[in-house]
């Protein structure tokens, strides 16, 4: 018997792959030959090579997508997958920084290093499409998109304390920021005024909320972005500070309670709060009160509702509502990024209350509960009562009586009618810093002339190339590296030809993976973003693959460059990722983030060299539900690696390559089995023409068990795919070769379907044993096998599902179906569902292929 020499099999068939294109995208998507016109355009996350290598836990994603993508290829569909570097930005020059080398250098040399590592794993990319941020043929339109947001009124300057990183020198958008430090380095983040580009992406906040209802998103990410944006409806009240001429607007998203609000919070860092207190006998308390609680913030060592502060300004507003003036005081929790700064405070917010009870301020409620004895407790502010729809006003007069949850709308036209409030919209989300002071990415196409002001760069001109430096370290003054360049500074004015210089903050590591998907499509274009052709051919990307943590950054940027240039006319599609899938982490096998620090990295070269790719793929596959994180397991890629060859072993044998007796069977498959189309395959179709021509007596066709096992690993292994449950399919090849190691003899098409359901998971020996099989072409652009629900149906068993011992709902399963999978579908039942929801499921219970019943109480 021939020995699995996965080294062999996977270089031959990566260069035979290489040789004959295997992958190359067609330029649109048009019908190909018998087929109909389908297009799948299937991405990736591009990678940051700001490392020296990749570890097992970064192919998890891309052996996912390849997997898709072989699948789609094979069901009839044009594919696109394509793969490139997001090479600007901090973590690249970070990576330079640290190894003393220029990051042009570093990212080249981390970029080749990636490429072989993603190479030897076997993945369809289209290569030829490959792209680079840092190309100034990829970036000119970067910069061109710039020119668009500029043009538009969308990106502008500002002055404004912005968050400042003091270890990375530079500026960084509220997103890059967590816990009050630097997402890069850990470091507490500062508030520094400085001048900076701004893009609005707050114009389009309303316009990416309502996208978000028809995408086939996870809801985890969906509820990350509307909780970021954070929209609101509410009213602006019109305040005045007593005995100074300063006034100012409070925003207040719950404007029934307006008659409650008894004292007024301020953020710590407002630019108002100096002149608040200035000359008061407190004003030293005050501001050193401030600047402590902004330092704890920023660190990331404050928690709002364990540690609420405050103190008293000494100052008031004027009687806003004809209940009185009203004390200003800082408080720690108010937000500054939200509404403007400055809260009216009540006794029916949860935190308004506690404060007040912990510094003594006076509350005043004017809601209560329909139950005499509770809306007693609340007159005596025994606990607070907020946000009860049910809740009966008593103030305003005019409202007395109605409910609280009925009387929004009436009372905001009341408070604007007698002109002490305006209707407003806010939200939590701010406009996105977009300068960084730092060498290693884009330049800022824009001029800066005295007697012309802020001009754009002429289109013509683009790009506006980096230019080389010997020195790039940040400057830690403001200003990036290439402040220092006279000769790239001083240019002429687009407008007068005066002397002028350009802008040398350059974009953040976010801008070229902005739009990256639409230069796949058409990446060799000189005249424009992407041809419109090409765009609507392919446009929207149909499954994204990434981690969640780009959740309310990349996700949300990306989302904005592609609404805007939807309502410019440059794209054919509101939204850029019409299907996201999220990747779980594959952490260490000590159950910790695989890092150098922890000596717990596995390098997949290793694993490869070792195992082979496709017991690589398999494992990653196989080690649990797609969007969970789980431990790697050496142990595991040898499993897997057993089980191919436990497969090649059996394939040699059935096809008569040893003297064990078994042969393959070349018999007619019993007569209700489906016949081979051009679009599926079905398991026990008709053999191909001079299929079997020298195997010796005829054994007895394949038993009935077998074929029903098969439509069901064809339709578990399709289901699976189609929904990224690979683990399940996975778990399915190895139940199938269970049964095929009993066999004494199966049909060629039997063998055939199992090695095209295989090909997507272990492609290099799928295509070595489809060779076997006889058949001299590759199998990449084979129809997938298709299930016959004929044979499927007639034996299945009806399962009734009960809760609390009556019947809810009867469903359909193949025999022997897990307790686990039984649930899942009674739970995806909506009549189940409704009555689970009444309680806790306390116990469930299962008898095999008849029963399933939960214990509700």
């Amino acid at each position: 018997m021939a020995i699995y020499d996965h080294k062999k099999i996977e270089r031959k068939w990566q260069q035979r792959w290489k040789k004959d294109k295997a992958f190359k995208t067609p330029t649109s998507a048009k019908a190909m030959a018998g087929r109909p016109a389908k297009k799948m355009y299937v991405l990736d996350m591009f990678p940051y090579p700001s490392g020296s290598a990749l570890h097992v836990g970064h192919p998890k994603g891309y052996i996912a997508t390849d997997i898709f993508s072989r699948y789609h290829r094979m069901k009839g569909y044009e594919v696109l997958h394509p793969m490139g570097w997001d090479a600007f930005g901090l973590p690249a020059e970070n990576y330079a920084i640290k190894n003393k080398v220029h990051p042009r250098m570093a990212v080249e040399e981390n970029i080749k290093r990636f490429k072989e590592q993603l190479e030897v794993i076997g993945f369809d990319y289209d290569w030829s499409r490959e792209i680079n941020t840092t190309d100034p043929e990829y970036y000119k339109w970067t910069q061109w998109i710039f020119l668009q947001l500029f043009k538009a009124g969308l990106a502008y300057e500002s002055n404004e304390p912005v968050n400042w990183c003091p270890k990375d020198k530079t500026v960084l958008a509220n997103e890059d920021v967590e816990d009050g430090k630097c997402e890069q380095c850990g470091t507490p983040v500062e508030l520094k005024p400085m001048r900076q580009w701004v893009l609005k992406i707050t114009a389009y906040a309303d316009k990416m909320l309502e996208g978000l209802k028809d995408l086939d998103w996870p809801e985890s990410i969906k509820i990350s972005q509307e909780n970021w944006i954070g929209r609101s409806e509410g009213v602006n009240f019109k305040m005045k500070v007593k005995d100074l001429d300063i006034d100012f607007k409070v925003y207040d998203s719950v404007p029934q309670t307006f008659m409650a609000q008894t004292f007024v919070v301020i953020a710590p860092e407002h630019p108002l709060l100096p002149q608040l207190v200035a000359g008061m006998p407190q004003e030293r308390e005050v501001l050193e009160f401030a600047e402590d609680i902004r330092r704890k913030k920023l660190a990331g060592k404050f928690d709002v509702e364990k540690d609420m502060e405050g103190m008293f300004t000494g100052r008031y507003t004027e009687d806003p509502f004809g209940t009185g003036d009203l004390p200003i005081w800082v408080a720690s929790f108010v937000v500054m990024g939200y509404g403007t700064g400055i809260v009216n405070s009540s006794a029916h917010d949860e935190r308004d209350f506690a404060f007040a009870k912990k510094y003594g301020i006076p509350l005043r409620p004017v809601m209560f509960p329909a139950d005499k004895e509770k809306a007693k407790q609340v007159r005596n502010l025994e606990f607070c009562y907020a946000k009860d729809p049910e809740a009966i006003m008593e103030q305003p007069k005019e409202f007395a009586g109605r409910k609280w949850g009925e009387v929004r709308g009436d009372i905001i036209d009341f408070q604007v009618k007698k002109g002490i409030a305006e209707r407003a919209v806010n939200y939590k989300m701010r406009d996105w810093v977009f300068s960084r002071q730092r060498y290693w990415g884009e330049p800022i196409p824009i001029i800066h002339c005295e007697k012309c002001g802020t001009v754009p760069v002429l289109e013509g001109d683009l790009p506006v190339e980096l230019p080389e430096v010997d020195h790039y370290e940040p400057t830690g003054t403001g200003e990036s590296p290439l402040a220092n360049i006279e000769g790239w500074v001083n240019v002429k004015c687009p407008n007068c030809e005066g002397p002028a210089k350009r802008e040398t903050n350059t974009m953040p590591q976010w801008a070229g993976s902005s739009w990256y998907y639409l230069r796949y499509i058409d990446p060799k274009s000189r005249k424009a973003l992407v041809d419109k052709k090409k765009e609507k051919s392919w446009m929207p990307v149909d499954m994204y693959v990434g981690g969640a943590e780009h959740a309310t950054r990349h996700l949300i940027y990306a989302r904005f460059w592609h609404r805007f240039l939807y309502d410019e006319g440059r794209v054919s599609t509101p939204e850029p990722f019409a299907r996201l899938q999220n990747v779980g982490l594959i952490a260490g096998e000590d159950g910790r983030k695989m890092s150098k620090r922890w000596g717990n990295v596995v390098n997949p070269d290793d694993m490869v060299e070792k195992y082979g790719a496709d017991a690589l793929r398999l494992l990653e596959m196989f080690l649990g539900p797609f969007n969970q994180g789980a431990a790697w397991s050496t142990a595991g890629v040898a499993g897997t690696y057993r089980f191919l060859k436990r497969l090649w072993s059996v394939f040699n044998v059935m096809a008569g390559s040893s003297d064990s007796g078994r042969v393959l069977s070349a018999v007619s498959p019993p007569p209700h089995s489906a016949q081979r189309a051009t679009r599926g395959r079905s398991g026990l179709g008709p053999l191909p023409s001079g299929a079997s021509a020298k195997l010796g007596p005829q054994p007895p066709p394949a038993t009935a068990a077998l074929e029903l096992k098969l439509h069901q690993t064809v339709k578990r292994v399709t289901e699976s795919t189609a929904n990224f449950r690979f683990n399940v399919a996975v778990a399915a090849f190895m139940e199938f070769l269970n049964e095929l190691e009993k066999q004494e003899s199966v049909s060629k098409e039997v063998l055939e379907t199992f090695v095209l359901l295989l090909s997507p998971y272990a492609p290099h020996m799928a295509e070595e044993l489809w060779e076997k099989l006889g058949h001299t072409e590759s199998l990449v652009r084979e129809a997938w096998p298709e299930a016959d629900e004929k044979i499927l149906a007639a034996a299945q068993v009806t399962i009734p599902v009960q809760v609390n011992g009556k019947v809810r709902a009867v469903l359909t399963a193949d025999p022997g179906v897990t307790q686990a999978q039984v649930e899942e579908l009674a739970r995806d039942d909506q009549n189940v569902r409704k009555y689970l929801e009444q309680g806790e499921v306390k116990k469930v219970v299962y008898v095999p292929d008849k029963l399933l019943n939960f214990v509700v109480k």
